[in-house]
C-alpha cells in the first residue's frame, strides 16, 4: 500500500486523504493495520491520536483527527453544533439537474423513527451518451453535495432516492450494475465517492481552516477536466 497523504498537520490537529477500502478505526471484524487509518496514523507520527469524525469504508478524501483528548472533545463539539463546512464529489448514474436540495428524513434502521436529512447538490459537469467507449449508452454526473445534517448513508441514500446512483455504491445501486459500470470505466469496485473538503475554525487560533483532498484518480477516468484544472 502506497504510504499516507497527509494534507494538515500541527501540533493539535492532523487530516489525511483516505483511500478507499480503508476503514476509520478497528472494528469487529480483523483487519491489517495497514488497512486502519487510525493505526497508520499513529504509527507515521509515533503517537496516539483520536477519532474526530467518521467516513464510510468505500469512502475516500479528507479525515481528521486530534492529536490530544481535549483538542479532539472541542473539535468533535464544533461537528455536533454543525459549524463544519463539509463537501463531497460523487460521480453519479445519469444527466443530474443543475442543482437541488433534498430534504427527505431517514431512519438508521426500520425499528428506529425518521429523522430530518438535508443535503445540497450542485452539479459540476455532465458525460453524455458516447462518452465511456466501454459502455456506450452511459450517462454520468459529477455533483457536489453539501450534507447539512449528518444521518447515516445520508448522501448516498438522498441520491439513490433521486435516481442517481453512486457509481460504486453497491448497497443502493446494486452488484450487478456496479460491476458492469466499474469495468466499463476502470474504476473497478470502488465507490465513487470522495470527502472534497472541510472547512472550520482552527480549536485554539480561530483561524479559518480549509483542508482539501487532490483530484482522485477514478473521478478523473471519468472526468478527465479534473486533472487539467490542477495541471
Amino acid at each position: 500500500m502506497p504510504p499516507l497523504r497527509f494534507l494538515y498537520l500541527d501540533e493539535h490537529l492532523v487530516a489525511i486523504d483516505k483511500p478507499a477500502g480503508m476503514i476509520v478505526h478497528p472494528g469487529r471484524e480483523a483487519e491489517g493495520p495497514e488497512w486502519i487509518a487510525m493505526k497508520r496514523v499513529r504509527d507515521e507520527l509515533g503517537q496516539e491520536v483520536q477519532v474526530v469524525h467518521r467516513l464510510d469504508r468505500p469512502t475516500s478524501g479528507v479525515l481528521l483527527f486530534a492529536r490530544d483528548k481535549a483538542t479532539c472533545a472541542i473539535i468533535q463539539q464544533t461537528f455536533e453544533q454543525r459549524r463544519v463546512k463539509k463537501t463531497y464529489l460523487a460521480v453519479v448514474e445519469g444527466e443530474a439537474s443543475l442543482g437541488w436540495r433534498c430534504d427527505t428524513p431517514l431512519r438508521k434502521a426500520p425499528e428506529e423513527p425518521l429523522v430530518n436529512a438535508e443535503t445540497e447538490f450542485e452539479r459540476l459537469l455532465h458525460a453524455a451518451k458516447g462518452s465511456f467507449v466501454g459502455m456506450p449508452s452511459l450517462k454520468l454526473s459529477l455533483l457536489e453535495a453539501r450534507p447539512h445534517t449528518g444521518r447515516f448513508h445520508q448522501i448516498r441514500r438522498h441520491l439513490d432516492l433521486a435516481g442517481h446512483p453512486i457509481v460504486g455504491d453497491y448497497r443502493y445501486a446494486g452488484a450487478d450494475r456496479c460491476n458492469e459500470v466499474g469495468e466499463a470505466l476502470g474504476t473497478g469496485t470502488r465507490m465513487l465517492l470522495q470527502a472534497k473538503s472541510l472547512e472550520l475554525a482552527h480549536p485554539y487560533s480561530g483561524v479559518m481552516l480549509r483542508i482539501e483532498a487532490p483530484p482522485d484518480e477514478d473521478f478523473c477516468r471519468c472526468f478527465p477536466e479534473l486533472a487539467l484544472e490542477t495541471a
